[in-house]
């Protein structure tokens, strides 16, 4: 792990080193509170030593500094201190430290502290994990790994308000892969479940970096496309369709069905306040609806 130690005593910080290195620690070293702040703004450290008496800032203003950054991720603190009265470690631990240690110290005493600490930042880290992987289930649509509809609509709002601000347009697709009751019905759902994530590789390799893809629901899926026009948007709609018109699902024995698909394509105006998503999608239903109505296999670009 490694361990930012904020001590002025050249001598105490050398005896850290050699002592606090065999044990296995990465250790950074600031010889006082200003340089031991700019050191946390620049690198990823989350667990500090910090003396209480140091020159330009001292160990509480540090501790305060830490705890109002509102950095990711939790920065457990000890605090060395030479003062052992009940009201200076109240006001130490009250400005934010974790634990303290007081001058003089044993090795072992502050190693058995610093193993605390580290026990806390790994069941934080396991804590974050889990949580991580609960918000990729609630989030992402299990069959094909693309965001879900409420990751899509929340991501579309957010993104609406950003190009209000801004003032640009947000290109919004709907598409609905075309007789898909059939191949459910003649073939089976195993076949419908792998042609949606054909269908789902084809939308990842037609997005740009920032675009924005997921199943709608069922065999529709939406593609958001940020600073993007309606021409615009209409192009990427037809390049998805041709390259859906590449695709065939193949059945075994030497059978194959092709797979095709009608796009809707609307734009949100740069308008303030920001077009309602609500609508944005209507509008987009109803432009797929012609898309199928003309034939199917089709991109209908809403007023154009």
């Amino acid at each position: 792990m490694k361990v930012l130690i904020a001590e002025d005593d050249a001598l105490l910080r050398q005896m850290l080193h050699g002592q606090l290195s065999v044990a296995g620690h990465e250790l950074v070293f600031a010889s006082d509170g200003r340089e031991a702040w700019e050191l946390l703004q620049r690198e990823d450290i989350r667990m500090v030593i910090v003396d209480w008496m140091m020159p330009e800032v001292d160990g509480p203003e540090l501790i305060r500094r830490i705890r109002d950054a509102g950095w990711p991720g939790y920065t457990y603190i000890i605090l060395l201190t030479a003062k052992s009265g009940r009201e200076d470690v109240v006001a130490g631990l009250r400005a934010g430290a974790d634990d303290y240690v007081t001058k003089p110290f044993s090795l072992d005493e502050l190693l058995a502290r610093m193993g605390v600490g580290a026990r806390i930042l790994q069941l934080e880290g396991r804590l974050n994990e889990s949580l991580a992987r609960e918000e990729a289930l609630a989030t992402r649509d299990s069959l094909t790994g693309l965001p879900n509809r409420r990751a899509l609509s929340d991501h579309a709002r957010v993104e609406l308000s950003r190009a209000a601000r801004a003032r640009t347009t947000v290109g919004l697709i709907l598409m609905d892969l075309d007789h898909f009751k059939r191949i459910n019905d003649q073939y089976g759902h195993a076949a419908g479940d792998e042609a949606l994530r054909r269908v789902a590789e084809v939308l990842q390799r037609n997005k740009r970096d920032y675009d924005f893809t997921g199943r709608w629901g069922g065999e529709e899926f939406l593609v958001l496309l940020p600073s993007t026009s309606l021409e615009q948007s209409a192009i990427v709609a037809e390049r998805v369709r041709k390259s859906m018109e590449t695709l065939r699902l193949d059945l075994g024995g030497g059978g194959s069905v092709e797979l095709r698909a009608s796009l809707g394509v609307v734009c949100a105006p740069p308008v303030t306040p920001p077009v309602d998503f609500e609508d944005l999608l209507r509008q987009a239903d109803s432009a797929l609806y012609r898309a199928k109505a003309d034939g199917r296999n089709r991109v209908w670009v809403q007023g154009a």
